[in-house]
């Protein structure tokens, strides 16, 4: 590549989200162009670090947004394609690939998208994965459910998140949602249901090697959170604790099995009531949603967001990436659904509190401390005062499409 002219990184996204991502890029010295939809150009996007924004009525019309970026490409030499949020990963892949540009092609980030490839490749890397079959021959679905006790999960192969999972109790209540899906269910999967804790492990990859990895426990499983409503609650662990251990040599296994070469990655895990084993649910090439960056920023100076950024620009300019030094202390991450409009957090004064959501009805807050066990009393008092003070509950999120016309 010519010295003559910086590096210019287009950046995709139908949701508002990745400011620090942006930022960083600027920081970086590369052209940031930011291509996101209409209906969120009013968004606080980080202005001063964007040389361009271009706008877009539905970034789901894959074929517009290929005429468009192939138009863009006239004028503008760009290096690196990079989507920020989970639905536009696919349309980033299909636009490297028709415009020959480096980065994860289609077949590579099926890896990352779809749950069923993803399980086949761990399962096959000798990594635990829940019992699973596709939702496509009527035999081996027989099969399954006779060899594998009730109840189960029926998952979408490439929602985000918990969206669109159903918890099924019954041979029949799984024949009348496969029959509902008509010709859709070839896109689900079927899986036992293991109860148990969630974990995620947030990481950065660099040359095939996982640079950094924080490891985190949900309060309670998204799942239920997203189907049932309530406070969604995370923490990172202890690096030293044997969940943590555990839990940061599976993502290496995940990672090098899916075969990410560099990024980032956001990997959940569930530890079974029953045995106590560690099984892996699913992994997404991109940052951790629901603030989860921020709390992770906060217990280790660390920004997911920054960190794929640098990587990104050291990536096109050949050069080496630097990894950022973590240090140890302990978050908690609280967030709900709000009643009101914009919450009133004020009652909430405790000297932890690093961060407050500032988002229409919603409300959130990130303690900090060195010392877990304080972190852990804030996080049980402020879940149940969230309760009372501020949720609201609203019906989840069947698909993308559903989450798209929510905008």
């Amino acid at each position: 590549m010519s010295d003559q002219r910086p590096i210019t990184i287009l950046v995709i996204s139908s949701y508002f989200k990745g400011e620090a991502f942006i930022e960083e890029l600027k920081r970086q010295g590369a052209r940031v162009l930011l291509l996101t939809e209409e209906k969120i150009s009013g968004e606080p996007w980080p202005r001063g670090s964007i040389d361009e924004v271009f706008l877009m009525p539905d970034l789901t019309r894959h074929q517009d947004v290929t005429y468009a970026v192939s138009y863009l490409c006239r004028s503008q030499a760009i290096d690196q394609i990079i989507a920020l949020d989970e639905f536009d990963v696919e349309t980033a892949a299909a636009l490297r690939e028709h415009l020959r540009m480096p980065g994860m092609g289609i077949t590579a980030t099926r890896n990352f998208r779809d749950k069923l490839v993803m399980r086949e490749k761990t399962h096959n890397a000798g990594i635990l994965v829940p019992d699973f079959t596709q939702v496509l021959n009527y035999e081996k679905l027989h099969e399954f459910m006779n060899r594998v006790p009730a109840p189960w999960v029926l998952k979408p192969r490439a929602e985000a998140s918990a969206m669109g999972i159903k918890k099924v109790h019954s041979q029949d209540e799984l024949w009348n949602n496969v029959n509902h899906l008509g010709d859709r269910q070839s896109y689900f999967l079927l899986e036992r249901y293991v109860p148990g804790d969630v974990f995620h492990v947030d990481s950065v990859t660099w040359d095939g090697k996982v640079a950094f990895a924080n490891v985190s426990k949900y309060g309670r499983p998204p799942m239920n959170v997203y189907q049932e409503g309530g406070v969604f609650v995370t923490q990172n662990l202890s690096n030293n604790s044997e969940d943590a251990k555990a839990l940061k040599k599976l993502n290496i296994q995940v990672i090098k099995a899916l075969g990410l070469t560099s990024g980032a990655a956001h990997a959940e895990f569930i530890k079974g009531y029953d045995d106590g084993q560690f099984y892996f649910l699913e992994v997404a090439a991109r940052v951790g949603g629901a603030n989860i960056s921020d709390l992770i920023e906060r217990a280790t100076g660390v920004n997911p967001w920054a960190e794929w950024a640098k990587i990104v620009v050291a990536e096109t300019r050949g050069e080496v990436y630097q990894p950022a030094k973590p240090r140890q202390e302990y978050g908690g991450l609280i967030v709900c659904l709000a009643r009101q409009e914009y919450p009133d957090l004020s009652g909430y004064s405790d000297s932890e509190i690093a961060w407050r959501m500032n988002k229409k009805q919603h409300a959130g807050i990130i303690v900090v401390s060195p010392e877990q066990q304080r972190v852990q009393e804030l996080v049980d008092s402020y879940t149940q005062r969230f309760a009372t003070d501020f949720l609201a509950v609203a019906p989840p999120k069947q698909s993308a499409a559903d989450m798209h016309d929510s905008h």
